[in-house]
């Protein structure tokens, strides 16, 4: 069956019969979950097999943001908790083995979580390289500040999702470290040259341009195009995200109600297709935005099906592994960091 080129969210822990309607009428490719949606393991479950169910699509793809640190949907009491990035690059900084090894099991321990839900695609990881003065939407979430111990640790943390049959989402392509306001507000504007660009930001993407899938910034980067962010610019999408990163996977838009973007839905919804990313992405659950979305969004074909396809190709049965022996070892690495760290 075909489906429609956009991810949306839901408004509650159950669909509701306009979400029934709207999701059989129009088609999503795929899902995202929200801490809205989540309330016991059995619930999320019954949630994700009530989507598919919906959709008539048995392998729709159900995302979520599971970072750890300031980013998790699924917590306690049900879920653990799972550090941030930043710890990853203490340990690295103290042996890069290490960081590394801790990188690969917290996302390893995160795609076990995940797979109990049948959630198959959790949006990590980040590729950001924060700078000084820069917005803390970032911040601790990020792997450090140096772009090949950055390349290093999402490579890791891929390979953990992966293991456990979960795709990686790659973001916030082209960057997000340097922008100087919290994109779900306000839209921000880097002025750094583009040598410089290239030799910090956009090179921590380069290792990771393999990746199925991965997300927009919006951000505008004024050396490449003044008038436009990442998401809706055209000029970065061909030339940086798919030139000089050499990205070729799935390129999904940031949300599209976030206020970075200008415009009503519609207008941002049309911006993100003109530009050339594959998928929007609609997060809110907001039952009439999600219908102006899905208005504006042409069927998933040619390039994006194709893209598309090979993303949900790429997902790998999940590997044999001692869930309890993974949980105490990256609890001993996390106390050696924040030992370090004290």
């Amino acid at each position: 069956m075909s489906t429609r080129a956009f991810i949306t969210g839901v408004s509650g822990t159950e669909l509701t019969a306009a979400e029934r309607e709207f999701i059989r009428a129009e088609r999503p490719w795929g899902f995202i979950l929200f801490k809205r949606n989540v309330a016991t393991p059995a619930q999320v479950a019954a949630l994700v097999a009530e989507l598919r169910a919906v959709a008539g699509a048995a392998d729709a793809p159900v995302l979520i943001d599971q970072e750890g640190g300031r980013v998790q949907r699924l917590g306690p009491p049900h879920w653990p908790v799972y550090p941030p990035g930043a710890i990853f690059a203490s340990l690295y900084d103290i042996d890069s083995a290490l960081g590394l090894t801790a990188a690969r099991l917290s996302a390893r321990l995160i795609a076990a979580d995940l797979a109990d839900l049948g959630i198959t695609v959790d949006c990590l990881p980040l590729a950001d390289v924060p700078v000084a003065g820069a917005d803390a939407v970032i911040g601790n979430r990020a792997y450090g500040t140096e772009p090949g111990k950055v390349a290093e640790i999402a490579r890791a943390v891929t390979e953990g999702l992966e293991q456990g049959g979960v795709l990686p989402v790659l973001k916030h392509i082209p960057g997000h470290g340097r922008a100087t306001a919290d994109t779900h507000f306000k839209l921000p504007t880097v002025d750094t040259p583009r040598v410089e660009l290239e030799r910090t930001d956009f090179a921590a993407f380069k290792p990771l341009a393999d990746l199925p899938m991965a997300m927009t910034a919006h951000v505008v980067f004024s050396a490449v195009d003044p008038a436009h962010p990442a998401t809706t610019s055209a000029t970065m999408i061909a030339q940086v995200i798919r030139g000089v990163i050499g990205f070729q996977g799935l390129l999904m838009s940031d949300d599209v109600s976030m206020n970075a973007l200008s415009g009503n839905i519609a207008e941002r919804t049309r911006a993100i297709f003109a530009a050339g990313c594959d998928v929007a992405l609609h997060c809110n659950g907001n039952i009439e935005e999600m219908r102006e979305v899905s208005g504006q969004t042409p069927e998933l074909s040619g390039k994006a099906l194709e893209r598309a396809n090979a993303a949900l190709a790429a997902r790998k049965a999940p590997q044999p592994f001692d869930r309890a022996a993974a949980r105490a070892e990256l609890d001993a690495l996390i106390a050696r960091a924040n030992t370090a760290s004290a």
